[in-house]
């Protein structure tokens, strides 16, 4: 799986570039067309970041990345 540097998913926050990805215990999502992550941002998350430590205030379990394949590796 390839590897991303936290610089490389940020450029991916769905403003900068047309991907969205997000990070979560060191694999990286992309969630470009999850209807959730429009523009970007869901709720007060916000895209091309690690969101492992926001989980906990999320209203949902971790289950909720089993939607999606993880597309790499946060470096």
């Amino acid at each position: 799986m390839r590897k991303y540097t936290s610089q490389q998913l940020a450029l991916r926050n769905g403003q900068d570039r047309p991907e969205i990805w997000v990070a979560y215990k060191g694999l990286i999502y992309e969630v470009t067309e999850s209807r959730l992550w429009k523009n970007g941002k869901h709720y007060e998350h916000w895209a091309g970041q690690d969101l492992t430590l926001e989980l906990k205030d999320a209203p949902h379990t971790e289950n909720v990345f089993e939607k999606f394949v993880p597309i790499g590796q946060l470096a």
